[in-house]
């Protein structure tokens, strides 16, 4: 009891610590980033980049965007694979040892991003701290330091090549992690290493079924797979039954609308939700309230942002800001610079601030996954709010979704396609979609001028997929755990026609 109580006035005083180091930064975001800036342009100007760019010469934010390029993987990686081949030195001071590999959509070219030990330890790390430490602040009875938090990663092996090591990030920050953290967490780390999804699964149910868990921590979709084994294994009719404890999920990755009402259910019981903001390239947000689900943009984990509104994108040469000059409900594509040595990155995220005094953001979806052939501008967050009304008036619940448009032809109208796996079916599937369209329509001004009077787009064709197809297509591409999604939006056909194939069979 002694012990349990010193354990408890130290992790207190280190909340508050903290707590107060993040009002800081709230209340003087610009210098907090300005600092942030000039502080990894002098530890970078004698690396390759910073000397190819003149780093030592930059004295403004000014210089630095008329100097420093706004770079894509593709630019950059020349700079990564140097750096992965062991040199020292490249576009961040020292060795590199460890570098992530991106596995958070389907596609097949693998990125490599590296994971200094700067950006290991202020950013990655020190977010897993906060996490704890904002959801202790806002909720003082918590009980999460006597209960185990269960977490869920992705693929967690590592590799070694040339002289550094490469993973899913998750498997970097278990081989890191201090040992104190192992205590508190299920599964073990030797179980959390393993690669193969289904024995893992196998694995952790085995283990998490007899712990007493208090915050469970992943991505939705993965989380749910877990869960419903777990309720089968036991026989438990929800998941507090099992954990009475439970009182909190972390999540990210995917957005959570989808899922809110299947955890509710599964659940059993009223937890906290909170959701995070993390990559592969670094830890941006965190959810610092409990009744909204906006993320406070998390600004001195060595991340320096910039942002390029939306409607600019496809410029040859678009406008892009820093924090000072963006403006609340205008949807920016976010470009990074790192204590990891990206330099001026474009992420392939979208957000949309929410409030500049203190910066909070909502994900909007990504640069790259949006349906526009027809001049619509769909993104994510219109299809998951009509898709939220929709299931509303229809009593559905959905699992995984995508959709594609569906090109024209001679004199046909195009249209937008859609397959979506249901938990709860709808009542009546033409109700559901008209309801869905209406609703797009309501939210998205350029998607109701191209569905006037079907001219350039027909009404949603809407399709069921068999139970478990979206699980069944990532495990046929070797995908299945942690991160790995299938799209919700394309602006072509890659993802939905062999799903739709796949539907058939």
């Amino acid at each position: 009891m002694a012990t349990k109580a010193l354990f408890n006035t130290v992790v207190n005083w280190f909340i508050r610590q903290r707590i107060d180091q993040i009002q800081n930064f709230m209340d003087h975001p610009i210098e907090t980033q300005k600092g942030i800036l000039f502080s990894q342009l002098f530890h970078a100007e004698d690396t390759e980049y910073g000397k190819a760019y003149g780093f030592n010469s930059i004295s403004s934010y000014q210089d630095f965007k008329n100097k420093v390029p706004v770079v894509t993987y593709e630019d950059f990686e020349p700079f990564i694979e140097r750096a992965r081949q062991g040199h020292k030195d490249v576009s961040w001071p020292g060795y590199i040892k460890h570098f992530a590999k991106s596995s958070g959509t389907t596609n097949a070219k693998s990125k490599f991003i590296p994971i200094s030990t700067e950006s290991l330890e202020y950013c990655h790390m020190k977010a897993g701290k906060d996490m704890v430490s904002i959801y202790a602040n806002n909720h003082p009875e918590n009980q999460l330091f006597t209960n185990k938090n269960l977490r869920l990663g992705g693929s967690s092996e590592l590799h070694a090549d040339f002289n550094t090591k490469f993973g899913d990030l998750s498997a970097i920050l278990i081989d890191n992690l201090p040992f104190w953290v192992e205590i508190t967490t299920t599964p073990s780390k030797k179980v959390s290493l393993m690669s193969e999804w289904e024995s893992k699964l196998k694995a952790i149910t085995s283990e998490v079924k007899n712990e007493d868990v208090g915050s469970i921590l992943g991505v939705p979709s993965w989380m749910m797979v877990l869960l419903q084994r777990v309720l089968k294994e036991t026989g438990s009719g929800n998941i507090s039954e099992l954990w009475p404890n439970l009182e909190v999920f972390f999540h990210g990755g995917i957005s959570f609308k989808p899922y809110k009402d299947q955890y509710r259910q599964i659940i059993g019981k009223k937890i906290n939700y909170y959701e995070i903001y993390n990559a592969s390239e670094g830890f941006f947000g965190i959810q610092d309230r409990s009744d909204s689900d906006e993320m406070l943009l998390m600004l001195d984990y060595g991340i320096f942002y910039e942002f390029i509104p939306m409607d600019q994108f496809h410029f040859s040469n678009p406008k892009v800001v820093n924090l000072e000059d963006v403006e609340a409900g205008k949807n920016y594509a976010m470009v990074i610079t790192t204590n990891g040595g990206l330099w001026r990155y474009l992420i392939g995220d979208t957000v949309i601030f929410t409030s500049t005094n203190p910066f909070r953001i909502k994900i909007t979806g990504r640069t790259k996954h949006y349906i526009n052939a027809f001049g619509e501008e769909l993104m994510i967050t219109n299809v998951e709010s009509a898709l939220s009304k929709a299931c509303e008036v229809t009593g559905a619940s959905i699992t995984d979704f995508t959709g594609a448009p569906v090109f024209m032809k001679e004199n046909e109208s195009g249209a937008h396609e859609w397959i979506f796996e249901f938990s709860h079916h709808p009542d009546d599937l033409d109700r559901f979609t008209d309801a869905f369209d209406h609703h797009l329509k309501m939210i998205n001004s350029d998607y109701e001028a191209k569905r006037y009077n079907n001219l350039t787009l027909k009404r949603p064709i809407v399709h069921i997929a068999k139970p478990h197809l979206f699980y069944h297509w990532l495990e046929s591409k070797g995908k299945l755990g942690g991160q790995n999604k299938v799209p919700r939006l394309s602006n072509d056909r890659e993802y939905i026609d062999p799903l739709l194939e796949l539907n058939k069979a």
